[in-house]
């Protein structure tokens, strides 16, 4: 029986949307060639459907031209499997950094109005802004000290909008 896993052997997964677009190569149609000879040999297509589908592996010129041609072959365990790539990291540290950014700007802003007022007005006397400085840096700190958990937070996110995206295209469009 097929596994899965086949799709792992892949250089670039080629359910994902960001890669369906890119060409085909020989070892990219040599893995379905071969996932379609074990389905043969292990009598789950006829002589026939082996050809039809061979030419079409043949035929194919993107990565998402492949997977519809083994979908009735490997074994679906429920949602596509995405993995978190090089580029769906990069994406969530840039969410992470706008959050940080925009923690940051919460936390300035009021606290150095109430500040300038406050050395504008009433100079040494009491520091009533830190009844303002203090619950907007906890926003920050909990940014900054949540890194981690936000970035892969986002990366989830952004795998499960990557999922619903290629439940919805047709095989072998690409976004």
């Amino acid at each position: 029986m097929l596994s899965p896993d086949l799709w792992r052997e892949f250089a670039c997964d080629p359910r994902d949307p960001a890669y369906a677009g890119m060409r085909a190569g020989t070892s990219d149609r040599n893995l379905v060639l071969e996932a379609l000879s074990e389905a043969y040999g292990d009598g789950r297509l006829e002589r026939e459907e082996l050809d039809e589908r061979t030419d079409a592996v043949h035929a194919a010129r993107t990565l998402g031209e492949l997977p519809p041609i083994l979908s009735d072959l490997i074994p679906s365990h429920g949602a596509l499997s995405l993995t978190a790539g090089p580029d769906v990291r990069a994406e969530a540290v840039a969410k992470y950094e706008r959050s940080r950014r925009e923690a940051l700007m919460s936390f300035l802003t009021p606290t150095l109005i109430c500040w300038v007022i406050w050395a504008l007005t009433m100079p040494g006397g009491f520091a009533w802004p830190l009844f303002v400085t203090v619950p907007t840096s906890l926003g920050l700190i909990g940014t900054i000290v949540r890194k981690q958990d936000i970035i892969e937070s986002q990366e989830k996110k952004i795998l499960k909008k990557r999922q619903s995206q290629a439940q919805e295209l047709p095989p072998g469009d690409s976004a």
